[in-house]
Parts: C-alpha cells; structure tokens; sequence
C-alpha cells in the first residue's frame, strides 16, 4: 500500500512538472502531505540537551523551546536570535533524519561565522548597497559587516539578539523582540513577533508580525540551512529543486541588484525540477562567478498577501524527503552553500564542509530601499507588517 501511494504521488507529480509551477501549486493543495513510511525508531539523533542551551546573554536568559507533532516530527529552537536548531522527521524508510543543520549549544552560535545558522534574519534581511538609504530626505547609515555592504541587519542584527520566548502547547513557540530606535542604524523602535507552528498536516508555519512608532524599512525571514539528506550527510547538489520564479535580480560583483530578468536559457531556470549541481560549475556564466555559485534573489511568479503561494520544491535525493515552500512574500533568496568552510562542528560531530546545505529565504528583494522599482519595504507607523511562509513535507521513494 505505501509503495502504491508513493508510486501515485509520483505519477501526479511528474504530470504537474510537465504542465508548469502553477499546477503543482493546486496539485499540492489537494494532496495529503503526511510521511507514508512507518517510523521503526522514535530516538531522535542529536537532540541538543536543555543544558547546553540554558544561560544568559546581554543579561537575558536563554533557553530551548520543543515542537512535537502528532506524527513524531519534532524540532528544537532557542530564544537566542529566535532560531531553529534541528528539525527531525523519517525519511522515506522510517529512519528518523535530521535536516537543518545546528551546532550543538549556545556557546557555538556565538561564533561569529555561526551567527546566522537558522536564524531570524533582520531588521533587513539580505544586502542594501553601502549600508545606506534615504526615507523622508533622511539619510540613514547602517553597519557595513558584508564588504562595502550591511547584511541581514548588520553584526547585532536579530540573530545576535535575545527573544523574549512563550511556548504555546506542544506545537507553537512565539518569540518577540523590540528593535530600538538607532539599532544598527534603523529609525523607529519596532516591535517584531515570529511564530513558530508545527501542525499534525506535517507543516512548519514561519508568521511574521511588526508594527514601528517611526516610518522605517523592515525584511525579515529565517535563515535555516538544510540537508534533506541529513544534517552531516554528504553536499546538497543531487538535491532536486524547483521554484516558481520565471525571472531573477541579477547583482553586481558585491551581489547588489542591477535589476530583473528572465531565467530562461541561464542556470537559474528552476521552473522545472534540476538537480542542485548541474550547472553550478557554469563558469561561463557570469552572474555564477560573482555568487561562486548560487546566491541570488527569484522573483516568484505569484503572490498573495493573504494566504501563502507556492514557491519552491526541494526533494533530498536519498532520504525521499520532499520539502515545499509557499509564502506570501514577492522573492526567495536561493544560496548554495558556496561560502560554507567547514568551520564548524554541527550537532552530529560532522562539519559544516563546502555546499553541504542549502538555503531558501522567503524576503522581499535586495537593497529594495534604494531601488524604487522594487516593491516596497517600507514599514509606516503604527501600521502592521505581516508575513507568512510555510514548509510542508513529505516523501517519495529514496534512492
């Protein structure tokens, strides 16, 4: 029977790829995503210890927050930059896998070079050019901590920072945090509130809340590095994806937008599922060279500022995991884990070595404050900003 189902799934899948992102949107929306293979072991490898996340930073506690669902799924995540640790669920033959790469306790994170390991990313995620913009004839200078450019909110953007966590029952964490007016450079104190849901559907739900008493920017998403395979097990490149994005934002050789164009005829066309590393190599390719691979911005074909839209598809090539992304955000950040150095020790005693995870960071575009022609990140005062993503998963055959 769970070979048939598998089998079906596949089929149906194969026929929505044929047909363009927008069927596999609906073809999704009617499946059941619920992992089909029995779970022979409820142990779940690694699982960091309260201990060695249980202390203060900045005078504020930390400590570890517990998501379980009814289908053994379970994910660990700390209060400190309001990240995900682990995320652990089986894979295709039962064996319980953990896919988003973590380090293994608080002391670690507050590495410099580990500072963004699954994260919340902001005030603004992604890069804005020079660390500068101008918002009503003020010009606002920020922390320049990427070259000439101030990325995912500057040094001690909200990944350094300690969230006031409430756990909400066995599935819902809820971590917020108020941004001070002058905090990396931004104007207005902006109260930020992330939600954390992981539902009996197999879904990880990402809700994003911000209101500001002061007109500023704001561009918040979640920088988890995954490995569909496995924390630890081997690089991302036989990964398939798919993402629903005809056109990109090609960047300068500092990866700053020059603009939009079409995906087609480049490596970046993703419309139709392609293994990770097929034309990562592409040196012909200039806007490769400037990312030494794949760092770009995708301009999803869809959005909705009401319910998330489909956007992307990754499937792990030998778990059987398949991972899916809908958001109502207008852009995903595709990075490929082309300035992974293998300088940290992960959870598993593996190394965080060379394109061994992948990232797909639901945002607005880059240095859209100084690219008018963008949509707008402007958040005004006393108006709410909201946004959703959320991850659905299930299986198909491993390899």
């Amino acid at each position: 029977m769970i070979k048939l189902m598998k089998k079906a799934f596949t089929l149906l899948l194969l026929s929505a790829l044929a047909t363009g992102c927008k069927d596999i949107e609906q073809m999704l929306k009617t499946q059941k995503q619920k992992p089909t293979a029995v779970i022979t072991n409820y142990e779940y490898p690694n699982f960091p210890t309260e201990a060695a996340f249980t202390d203060t930073v900045d005078g504020k506690n930390v400590k570890l927050f517990t998501l379980t669902n009814a289908n053994g799924l379970k994910v660990a995540l700390t209060n400190f930059g309001a990240r995900v640790v682990g995320f652990w669920m089986p894979d295709a033959n039962g064996k319980m896998t953990d896919i988003v790469l973590g380090l293994p306790d608080l002391k670690n994170y507050r590495l410099p070079a580990a500072k963004f390991f699954g994260s919340i990313a902001g005030r603004y995620c992604n890069r804005i050019a020079k660390g500068t913009f101008d918002l009503d004839g003020v010009k606002y200078q920020l922390d320049l901590n990427n070259g000439p450019n101030s990325l995912h909110g500057g040094t001690n953007g909200f990944h350094s920072r300690v969230w006031e966590g409430t756990q909400q029952g066995e599935q819902q964490v809820v971590f917020s945090y108020l941004s001070v007016d002058g905090e990396e450079g931004y104007p207005g104190n902006m109260i930020i509130k992330v939600t954390y849901k992981l539902t009996d559907a197999n879904e990880l739900y990402m809700e994003y809340a911000a209101t500001s008493d002061k007109r500023t920017v704001v561009n918040v998403t979640n920088h988890n590095f995954w490995n569909l395979n496995g924390e630890g097990n081997g690089t991302i490149n036989d990964h398939e994806l798919t993402i629903a994005a005809s056109r990109f934002t090609p960047v300068d050789s500092t990866l700053i937008p020059t603009g939009i164009t079409s995906v087609v005829g480049t490596p970046f066309d993703f419309m139709q599922a392609v293994t990770i590393g097929k034309r990562v190599a592409d040196t012909s390719s200039e806007q490769m060279r400037f990312g030494g691979g794949y760092d770009h911005n995708f301009v999803l074909d869809s959005t909705s500022k009401g319910s998330p839209v489909f956007a992307a598809r990754v499937k792990g090539n030998k778990s059987g995991i398949v991972m899916d992304i809908y958001t109502t955000e207008p852009g995903i950040q595709f990075y490929g884990g082309n300035f992974m150095k293998g300088e940290q020790t992960l959870k598993s005693g593996a190394k965080d070595d060379y394109r061994t995870a992948f990232c797909l960071e639901t945002q607005h575009f880059p240095n859209s404050p100084n690219q008018l022609d963008f949509p707008s990140t402007v958040l005004e005062p006393n108006m709410k900003f909201v946004s959703v993503t959320m991850h659905r998963f299930s299986l198909e055959g491993a390899q």
